[in-house]
């Protein structure tokens, strides 16, 4: 094989617990990881003469401290061999928006070379790398509906799908994960997150006093426009609101893709916004 196309999706966090301070500096949580299988970056890789990188959006570094760029250099050590590709990014997902697309671009690229090269890996040894590279990381080696935790690579698959549009907003600010976990305090929980997706998750509007992001309470302060875009989501009909993520994505759940439409024209027009759809919705609407 020369030559592969793979979509990264994105993904937004139903909930976000974070339980403790573990000894190793990260943080034990729990939460609903959700695919957005519409709203995802590009990687082309096809084999070269030498390893190349590029990418259209030119404020993402290229250099070793990206992803993709770090998965090919974990995948030579771990290999012992010498990945000579040309890949090609093509940046859909905001960065450092709280979607997850560096971490989509690992998982897609660790699967492609693994595909691409005939590398033969089974799934724990992709997930063990897949973990070194970051902890959203092994969610998108299936991006398929899970309930987190530990760091986030303990992954229950959930039959859960939300049936209705997905507004994102995202003002363009940039919340560092980094910075975001060292201000957090984890808090202690009544019930878990399996147990609300379990009793409303067929009611996104019963569960808004329930499910919790722990990042609003570190995010909302410092910056107040998420805390008034959530508002304005709920003010426009969404059935839950939440921002994703440690931010600073916020989205609402809508009842019908008019709904979602309404709301999304309340934005100002320099803001991301997209409406993610199930699969199979039915998108016109009289």
């Amino acid at each position: 094989m020369k030559f592969i196309e793979i979509k990264a999706p994105a993904k937004i966090n139903i909930g976000l617990n974070i339980i403790s301070k573990r000894s190793d500096g990260y943080h034990n949580l729990e939460t609903i990881f959700y695919p957005l299988y519409d709203l995802c970056d590009i990687i082309q890789i096809k084999k070269s003469n030498e390893f190349k990188f590029a990418c259209d959006e030119k404020s993402l570094s290229c250099d070793d401290s990206n992803l993709i760029v770090r998965t090919v250099e974990l995948l030579e050590e771990h290999t012992k061999q010498k990945f000579d590709v040309d890949i090609y990014l093509q940046k859909n997902i905001p960065m450092g928006a709280g979607l997850g697309g560096g971490s989509s671009d690992a998982a897609a690229t660790l699967i492609s070379l693994n595909e691409m090269f005939s590398l033969g890996l089974d799934q724990q040894t992709m997930l063990d790398l897949a973990l070194e590279l970051g902890s959203d990381v092994p969610f998108f080696l299936k991006a398929k509906p899970a309930f987190g935790q530990s760091r986030g690579e303990i992954l229950k698959e959930m039959d859960f799908e939300i049936k209705t549009p997905i507004l994102l907003v995202n003002p363009g600010i940039h919340i560092s994960t980094k910075e975001a976990f060292g201000n957090i305090k984890p808090a202690v929980v009544d019930f878990g997150l399996d147990t609300i997706l379990n009793t409303y998750k067929e009611n996104p509007a019963d569960i808004k006093n329930n499910l919790k992001n722990d990042f609003e309470s570190y995010a909302f302060p410092k910056y107040m426009i998420l805390k008034e875009i959530k508002e304005k989501l709920y003010e426009s009909g969404a059935l839950f609101a939440q921002m994703s993520g440690s931010g600073s994505t916020m989205y609402g759940i809508f009842k019908s893709l008019q709904h979602a439409i309404n709301a999304k024209s309340q934005f100002p027009k320099e803001y991301f916004k997209f409406i993610s759809l199930p699969q199979e919705y039915p998108t016109t609407f009289s």
